[in-house]
């Protein structure tokens, strides 16, 4: 097995060497790149032979004594302890966001498909539960994570721009865009894409096995089952805390990994050469992580990576860009009249008039009051100052570029009495403001990045919908006008937007083309303009602007499916499963299989009743979240409240049980399909109450109540499993096929999650009357047996 598992992952890996010929530059050597593609290749092969050979020896009793070393029992650290079980569980979780919000970060790809990870985090913990009767070692965590830290980290030119590469080869198609690659569709490119991406699962997935085999030993020596199951929850609950409080703070990797080793060592500190041995490990995994060679100054806000690059002129700052993720974001810019007076050359291919923060200008010049949705540093709401205008709301949803327009914008446009900046989801804004406004511009307004590891939703999603732009124009005063700005790079794009702003408004929108270049000190984009007719007509009637229009206005469009609150999947052409997820899904279940094959884990030990319940529960979380996200916004805060309420739901059905352990399963059945029901059948609608506290309750009624019965459920089956490994093994395999299967929603949309959610929880049912018929005949036989042999004994 061991041997087929690596000539797969050698097939995957060096089908793609060659490919490395399709993003050479002139800056970036295509022998440079072959080079660096090579070297994540064989990195990764080596360290998951490496690691399938330690779970192979360790098996047999063959561990050299290298590796030996590295093992450990969990007696050795004093057997079964409350707070070891408590601090093992935080660990984990803290990890498993940890290596979300890391990859997705340095890995740009993986932000677009960030459940991957958390797929494989569950696949590593679930196997870690399966073999929670082993030595443990903690090679398998220290392995994958230097190799990781060393492909991220690494200050080498041309390993970065592979990894840049990577959503290229692996995300684009006719029917999906992601920000900044080509449309492209590229079979040999998507299989040399997943030879990097296959092995750096497999990496993640391991890191999380000896983790897994330390909680699931935890609970299943615990002399109150349910009491532990209720400290574990507790725990995780403690460790994502831990984490958010941290990314809130804008700590970088280095503190993370620093907590993590922290913790590490204090668990294991009773065996001396591990304690030292760990100590050593991360101190250089953290060396690794402090490597600088990237231009800029980076920061880490509670939703991405941020790094800011000034751009120079005769060795003095005239603007800065912003990456995220390592992608262009957006960029300060100074339009102030005196610096256009005195740098004249920046301004010769572009008049200052005609500059793409100032058009929208010329449709309503001092407008009394602007709403600026997606602010970002400043530049739109700079330029509503300088044209005028009396009061200026400006929403942006991550912190620290707020902090960063602040302290960096030449104009100090967040500094003026006029400005009231808004810390919000721009959807979250619209939908409970009631205020009115002259102008709404939306600035540029795309992300790169989802709001949470459990969905597939990014955080403008909600912006782009047909209810979402119906609540923009309920903001619009009746003469008003609104500007939508974006960066269109398709067709299908462009149209959209034409279609959603037709449909909203009644009428064509105008559109402007400002297609260019970022360098000219400007800022490229399409124009969509809507509202006030009359406007539109007298802006346009003037003779420079005709003018402009006649040579900006060769617009390519192509028809594509509205996004809707149920399906706001803006970035996606039509509903349906794109190519590109569908081979990466099916790759990773077969990579899934040969794992849990290769760890020496038997297929036939899994039981599906906790399968099926874990595959039910992620599908469950992933639609709370995202219905939750729409109906609070889709900020980091909004996304922590829900989790931790969904956790604290599993905590209240653990106890539940605890004081009534023969609560009726069949009752907890019935509560999840009546709620799930009501879920499905009350619009979303609904729920956009005035008061907040209702709001709230409500969403909290129907939507998450399904969680508490299915938390009853477990519970109960899990006591009754004698809370053994193989049963929580079984529930997070169940979990991770369910992140695959949330996927589903970009072709069903999100409501039918809720259907796919309710026959998982019947197959559990039908599952657990299996189960229970089975042990019911053993034990009746067992009986029968017992009963023949007594006259023979007697």
């Amino acid at each position: 097995m061991r041997g087929r598992f690596l000539t797969l992952v050698f097939v995957f890996c060096f089908s793609g060497l060659a490919l490395a010929q399709s993003i050479s530059t002139p800056a970036l050597s295509e022998w440079g790149l072959h080079e660096a593609f090579a070297f994540i290749v064989v990195g990764t092969i080596v360290a998951n032979a490496y690691v399938v050979g330690l779970f192979h020896a360790g098996k047999a009793g063959t561990s050299s004594r290298w590796a030996a070393k590295w093992e450990f029992s969990p007696r050795d650290l004093g057997g079964f302890s409350w707070l070891h079980l408590a601090f093992w569980s935080l660990l984990s979780l803290f990890l498993e966001l940890l290596m979300i919000r890391w990859i997705s970060s340095e890995i740009r790809v993986f932000a677009y498909f960030k459940n991957f990870v958390l797929i494989a985090c569950f696949l590593g913990f679930g196997l870690g539960c399966y073999l929670s009767r082993r030595r443990v070692s903690l090679l398998p965590t220290i392995v994958p994570l230097l190799t990781l830290a060393l492909i991220v980290c690494l200050p080498w030119q041309s390993l970065r721009g592979v990894m840049r590469a990577l959503p290229a080869f692996i995300g684009a198609s006719s029917d999906v865009y992601i920000w900044g690659v080509p449309s492209q569709f590229s079979f040999p490119l998507l299989i040399g894409a997943m030879a990097v991406v296959v092995p750096i699962f497999s990496l993640i997935a391991f890191s999380f096995i000896p983790l897994g085999q330390l909680v699931g030993w935890y609970l299943e020596n615990a002399t109150n089952g349910i009491l532990a199951y209720s400290v574990n929850v507790i725990a995780s609950l403690a460790g994502i805390v831990l984490y958010t409080l941290l990314c809130f703070l804008y700590q970088p990797p280095v503190t993370w990994f620093f907590v993590v080793g922290v913790l590490l060592i204090f668990l294991v500190w009773r065996i001396r050469w591990l304690r030292w041995a760990t100590a050593a490990a991360f101190l250089i995994c953290l060396g690794i992580l402090s490597f600088g060679g990237k231009a800029g100054t980076v920061y880490w806000s509670p939703y991405q990576k941020l790094t800011l690059i000034p751009r120079e002129q005769a060795g003095k700052p005239i603007g800065y860009e912003l990456t995220t993720n390592d992608s262009w974001y957006q960029q300060i810019l100074n339009l102030s009249p005196e610096f256009v007076a005195t740098h004249p050359q920046l301004f010769q291919e572009i008049p200052i008039w005609w500059n793409a923060y100032n058009l929208p200008y010329r449709f309503y010049s001092q407008p009394p009051s602007v709403l600026v949705l997606g602010a970002g540093m400043g530049n739109d709401v700079a330029a509503a100052l300088r044209n005028g205008a009396q009061h200026v709301t400006a929403v942006e949803i991550d912190p620290l570029i707020l902090r960063l327009g602040e302290k960096f914008h030449f104009e100090k446009p967040y500094s003026s009495p006029r400005v009231r900046a808004v810390q919000d989801d721009a959807r979250s804004y619209v939908q409970n403001s009631n205020e009115r406004f002259d102008l709404i511009v939306f600035s540029l307004l795309d992300s790169h990045t989802t709001n949470s590891h459990f969905t597939n939703i990014r955080i403008d999603n909600y912006v782009y919908t047909l209810e979402a732009l119906q609540q923009t124009k309920r903001l619009l005063k009746p003469d008003g006008i609104m500007v939508v700005k974006f960066q269109v790079d398709t067709p299908w794009i462009a149209g959209r937007l034409y279609g959603l702003l037709n449909t909203v408004f009644g009428r064509p929108p105008l559109q402007i083309d400002y297609d260019q270049s970022i360098f000219l000190y400007s800022t490229g984009g399409r124009f969509f303009i809507a509202g006030s007719e009359a406007r539109i007509h007298e802006a346009v009637a003037q003779p420079s602007l005709a003018a402009y229009l006649s040579q900006h206005s060769k617009i390519a469009m192509e028809p594509a499916t509205l996004t809707t609150d149920d399906w706001p999947y803006f970035y996606q052409h039509r509903p349906g499963l794109p190519l590109s997820v569908i081979v990466i899904s099916v790759a990773l279940i077969i990579l899934c299989w040969m794992l849990v094959r290769d760890t020496g884990t038997a297929m036939r030990s899994l039981r599906w009743h906790f399968f099926f319940l874990g595959a039910g529960f992620l599908l469950l979380e992933a639609q709370i979240v995202s219905k939750m996200a729409l109906l609070f916004g889709t900020t980091w805060v909004v996304n922590s409240i829900v989790i931790a309420a969904l956790l604290s739901l599993i905590v209240g059905a653990n106890f539940l049980v605890n004081f009534k352990p023969l609560f009726p399963v069949r009752l907890a059945y019935a509560g999840i399909f009546l709620s799930l029901l009501a879920s499905y059948s009350i619009p979303l609608q609904r729920f956009f109450f005035t008061s907040l506290f209702v709001k709230v309750v409500a969403a909290t009624l129907v939507l998450c109540l399904p969680v508490f019965f299915a938390g009853i459920i477990f519970i109960r089956s899990f006591a009754a499993a004698g809370f053994r490994g193989e049963a929580l093994g079984s529930n997070l395999f169940g979990a991770m096929v369910g992140g695959i299967l949330e996927s589903a929603s970009l072709w069903t949309g999100i409501r039918f999650l809720l259907v796919i959610a309710a026959l998982l929880y019947l197959a559990s049912w039908i599952a657990l009357q299996f189960e229970t018929s089975s042990v019911e005949a053993a034990s009746a036989a067992h009986s029968e047996s017992e009963t023949l042999a007594s006259p023979v004994s007697a």
